[in-house]
């Protein structure tokens, strides 16, 4: 019979926004599901609306702070022996790693989601070794280790963080292709907007770079995310007001509901260094916008070159410049049929069913092998 699933992230924004349906998908399957996150105010409303089991956890999504983390550590270890769920699912990288840690050790089934490597492995810094080691002992007695993209699984291979039998490649978190469907291209200037949290490793300065150089050709440039300055690669509210008094790019805030401000675009544009598999992208292409991102791990299974968008090299605001000027150059017509070309590509590849179907399929496996 199934039981409880813990299902674990670093928000509960990460939850309501990319793990809805799974666990409705769940229910549906006679699963119990329970949501291990901190509270956000702007995630509320829909978390409210799944009706789900919560607990609520402290944790500081940026830093390694050896107390702070060992602390996280034992919290997972309370919850999962007191709530005894059949099988574990950890989002991001502390639950993957103290969540997954603590499952191992009191032998309760679990799957990883490694949806992109973080800023660790970006800038390959002192503080990749201690995170390698974590990763490599929290994943040993994980069921199964699912990866966004084949450089990221192939990284974890190589490195021997995980075996060869445990990783599965998983088509990002899935797109709901009813809620995301497309809309006409807009009326008006040629608009570029940048959708995700406010991070220097997502390209945020080099796509203001691009606005600077650009300024003046009739384009319009937005950002649409929240800030997020504690991470180690955050942007600061100075930087983004000097940006906003400047005149070069229009913030939006952030938003539960990413829908109106893609339809309002004609592109939307991710310069990240590197991605799992990103939502954004993926969202957008499915509402039948065209893209501009960079050549990288993650970005380039969503853009495919002058067919859905334009790739540009990452860490470069010139070539993000040229990549916007060729997306803005093309006849209103050209744009529609890259439009099209992405939806097509999100149907084909990117749909939520593919991605709920392998969870339920190694969830079926693992708590079977179990009982």
């Amino acid at each position: 019979m199934p039981g409880r699933v813990v299902l674990a992230a670093n928000s509960s924004w990460n939850i309501v926004n990319f793990r809805a349906g799974l666990i409705r998908a769940l229910k549906a399957a006679g699963y119990e599901p329970v949501v291990v996150a901190p509270i956000e105010p702007a995630a509320e409303r829909r978390m409210t609306e799944l009706d789900v089991e919560r607990v609520v956890v402290d944790l500081q999504r940026s830093g390694l702070n050896p107390l702070a983390d060992f602390a996280l550590l034992r919290e997972y270890r309370r919850i999962l022996k007191q709530l005894q769920p059949v099988a574990y699912l950890g989002f991001t990288i502390k639950p993957n790693i103290y969540g997954c840690l603590a499952a191992g050790d009191l032998g309760i089934a679990s799957i990883a989601n490694v949806s992109g490597l973080g800023t660790v492995f970006i800038t390959r810094g002192p503080l990749l070794a201690l995170v390698t080691r974590l990763y490599r002992r929290a994943l040993r007695k994980a069921g199964v280790v699912f990866f966004q993209n084949p450089d990221d699984r192939d990284e974890f291979v190589g490195r021997r963080l995980v075996r060869p039998d445990q990783a599965r490649l998983l088509p990002g978190s899935g797109v709901d292709l009813e809620r995301f469907a497309p809309v006409p291209l807009p009326q008006g200037p040629v608009t570029f907007l940048f959708i995700g949290r406010l991070l220097g490793d997502k390209g945020v300065r080099e796509f203001v770079g691009a606005a600077r150089q650009l300024k003046g050709a009739g384009m319009r440039f937005q950002l649409l995310g929240p800030l997020d300055e504690g991470n180690r690669s955050g942007i600061s509210r100075r930087e983004l007001d000097e940006w906003m008094a400047e005149g070069v790019v229009d913030y939006l805030g952030e938003t539960d509901d990413v829908r109106p401000s893609i339809s309002q675009a004609t592109a939307v544009v991710l310069p990240s260094y590197r991605e799992g598999l990103p939502r954004s992208l993926l969202e957008a292409a499915a509402m039948g916008r065209p893209l501009v991102a960079t050549d990288v791990p993650g970005c380039r299974e969503v853009v495919e070159d002058g067919v859905n968008g334009f790739r540009c090299a990452p860490a470069d605001a010139t070539s993000l410049a040229a990549a916007i000027s060729s997306l803005a150059e093309v006849s209103e017509g050209q744009r529609e049929a890259m439009g099209a070309a992405s939806r097509h590509m999100v149907q084909q590849r990117f749909g939520e069913n593919v991605v709920i179907a392998a969870y339920l399929d190694a969830l079926g496996k693992l708590t079977g092998a179990r009982s």
